[in-house]
């Protein structure tokens, strides 16, 4: 009888427990007074109150952004995996037909811009697949959301703010803005300071609409770019053949030089021709190493790297753009490494180097342009091949463990 008793009272507290469901998100709460302080912060800029009470105060947090912007893959693809899918023959074979559909838009841009439309087209199918996807997650919710967690709230506040000008300004419904989980919009996935600062109307209809006129975000694109900075006439760069003998001590994008520099050095084009003796300037890129493929990089390029920050975008970009018009896959191949090292063995690198008197910046897990020259300089010092690439031969070297790319 008494275990018939207890097991009753087990029922009966389980069934309490499940009608109370799951643990509240504290999250949640927090949203809730912060939502209330990004509706006075709206009203002090001028926000008007409709627009407040229709568009901003109806927000719901949005766990699942938290989730994505914390997610930290132990793995990560490498620059040869990450080139492979992004440049698929798929991919190439639709650009090619996106650049063959809209022969009189890509002509205005490129005369009114200074952009071909072939970097336009690789643009839009790296954000969006030529606009198979857009992104489902509801903008507003979004931005609220990532304003009111403490990592990037400035940055957040700011496009929050911005999203609800332009519903203002372009008349938009709050409920059709959708984007991407961390608020991108539109065929080319503009922020919303992005929109109101470069986006243009290219139909002539009278409004900006990035998600339903072709015309609209291709033209904003080629704005943005052109307002980036970029140069008419000249390329992104170039797949490169690098000597055996090659300082790999001077590769990375702060070190640019003259063509004639690299010429004396005998760094050849993919197909093997001697680079012109010009004064124009570039920089050497080995985003694999000394066993992977080079680039002889331009201006374009760093004005790709203001679109996203991603040295490995910026390639695939302008990769894509040379296949779309008929350009060959890379002379030099990929090496078959799928994997980079994982964001804690960076981190234990940064911070190896760090102890051994090299700057790689604040360790945050990330191979950027300042840990390959910490590790190039500490390579350098070694008698190594200075190509600012942890391998496993360098890590195992630094006694970095931890997973790493081969």
């Amino acid at each position: 009888m008494q275990s018939v008793l207890i097991g009753v009272f087990l029922l009966i507290l389980g069934s309490a427990a499940q009608a109370q469901g799951p643990d509240p998100d504290p999250g949640e709460d927090r949203f809730a007074a912060c939502r209330i302080e990004l509706a006075d912060e709206a009203r002090s800029r001028g926000i008007p109150e409709r627009i407040v009470s229709e568009a901003l105060l109806p927000v719901r947090y949005q766990s699942r952004v938290i989730e994505l912007d914390r997610e930290q893959p132990e793995f990560r693809q490498s620059f040869a995996a990450y080139l492979q899918v992004r440049v698929s023959t798929a991919r190439i074979t639709t650009g090619r037909l996106m650049l063959a559909s809209y022969p009189k838009l890509w002509s205005r841009l490129l005369t009114e811009y200074g952009v071909p439309g072939r970097y336009l087209v690789a643009f839009w199918g790296l954000e969006t697949n030529f606009g198979s996807f857009l992104g489902r997650m509801p903008t507003l919710d979004v931005l609220a959301t990532l304003a009111c967690d403490e990592r990037r709230s400035s940055f957040f506040t700011e496009q929050l703010m911005t999203a609800l000008g332009l519903i203002e300004r372009e008349g938009l419904e709050p409920a059709t803005l959708r984007g991407s989980w961390a608020g991108a919009m539109g065929h080319t996935q503009f922020m919303p300071t992005t929109w109101r600062d470069h986006a243009v109307d290219g139909d002539g209809d009278g409004r900006i609409d990035l998600w339903n006129s072709i015309p609209d975000a291709m033209t904003s694109a080629a704005n943005y770019l052109a307002d980036l900075g970029w140069q008419p006439g000249m390329r992104w760069g170039r797949e490169v053949r690098l000597p055996e003998d090659f300082p790999y001590a001077q590769t990375g994008l702060s070190q640019r030089r003259p063509l004639s520099h690299w010429r004396d050095l005998d760094v050849r084009t993919a197909s093997g021709a001697q680079l012109p003796a010009s004064d124009l300037e570039g920089a050497i890129l080995v985003p694999m190493g000394h066993r992977g493929p080079a680039f002889l990089v331009y201006q374009n390029f760093e004005v790709i790297m203001q679109w996203n920050r991603s040295q490995s975008y910026a390639i695939a970009v302008g990769h894509l753009a040379d296949r779309i018009v008929g350009g060959g896959d890379l002379v030099g191949g990929l090496p078959d490494v799928e994997r980079a090292p994982a964001r804690s063995t960076i981190r234990a690198l940064q911070q190896r180097l760090i102890e051994l008197g090299h700057d790689p910046g604040e360790p945050d897990g990330l191979m950027g342009p300042a840990t390959r020259a910490a590790l190039r300089d500490w390579q350098a010092a070694a008698g190594r091949i200075a190509d600012g690439y942890p391998d496993r031969d360098t890590l195992e070297a630094l006694s970095v463990t931890g997973r790493d790319a081969e």
